[in-house]
């Protein structure tokens, strides 16, 4: 868990904040721009003093309309003191941001995750994860450190197979790529089945960060990281990177690593 820098300013409804936010942004009035909006809104006690907070999701709408949005800032108000903290993201510009609240270090404790999408072809995903235990904000996930940490090359094999590994984590999988039909094996192999020389796909980076429940009696969560695995080309989706994350006290650590491929059409032998 990191510390993080933060700033902290005594306000108390929304309205108030976003005045304060348009003069820190540069705006000499609020009313000289009002593309500065509420983009989401949660509520649960982040803090552990048994008191429900309210916790914001502020963002830049160029255009005023649509899921874009840009500065997009985290805002932690306090439901006891009404003090709120300000946490401006390294990497805040997207589409649909929004807000999930829940125990993921399992202390009981609501944890702050935001989700951002980047757009474009890529599908990638911006993350972020808090802690704001006894009003100490603390890093808990970083979509730029995830990204550094798992990586994983991708080679096509001899066969019609496409093999996706991890010296790192001492991981190899293996996919058939034989349903891809003539037209597109006929591109990289021989008529024998080998390589007419050698190929490389990708693993990109993160595109998913799914909440999920794997203890049903417990009231915490994990996290389902998805990355997709592509050919030579970005349209050519070959299946996911599939990391189920656990809190371990300090981090979140790989519990379960595996791939998951997409079907083809079943071909009846009747």
């Amino acid at each position: 868990m990191y510390n993080c820098n933060r700033q902290m300013i005594n306000l108390g409804t929304p309205f108030q904040y976003s005045n304060q936010l348009y003069r820190d942004r540069g705006y000499s009035s609020p009313t000289l721009s009002r593309n500065i909006t509420l983009l989401d809104i949660k509520q649960a006690d982040v803090n552990g003093d048994k008191t429900i907070d309210n916790i914001y999701l502020y963002g830049n709408k160029p255009d005023g309309t649509g899921d874009f949005a840009d500065q997009i800032t985290l805002v932690i108000q306090d439901g006891h003191s009404n003090q709120t903290t300000t946490v401006y993201l390294q990497y805040n510009a997207g589409y649909n941001a929004r807000l999930f609240l829940g125990d993921f270090s399992k202390d009981s404790v609501a944890d702050i995750l935001i989700s951002i999408n980047s757009g474009g072809s890529g599908g990638y995903g911006i993350f972020y994860m808090y802690s704001f235990k006894n009003n100490n904000l603390q890093e808990m996930f970083n979509v730029e450190k995830y990204n550094t940490i798992y990586k994983f090359n991708v080679n096509y094999e001899d066969f019609y197979k496409v093999s996706v590994g991890s010296p790192q984590f001492n991981v190899l999988f293996t996919i058939d790529i034989s349903y891809k039909g003539n037209e597109y094996l006929s591109q990289y192999y021989n008529e024998d089945g080998k390589l007419k020389q050698p190929v490389k796909g990708e693993v990109l980076a993160l595109g998913a960060l799914y909440p999920i429940v794997t203890n049903v009696k417990s009231n915490s969560y994990d996290l389902l990281a998805m990355q997709r695995i592509i050919g030579t080309t970005n349209s050519d989706t070959l299946g996911y990177v599939e990391n189920l994350l656990t809190w371990n006290g300090t981090g979140f650590i790989s519990s379960r690593l595996s791939v998951a491929i997409l079907g083809s059409n079943l071909i009846s032998h009747y």
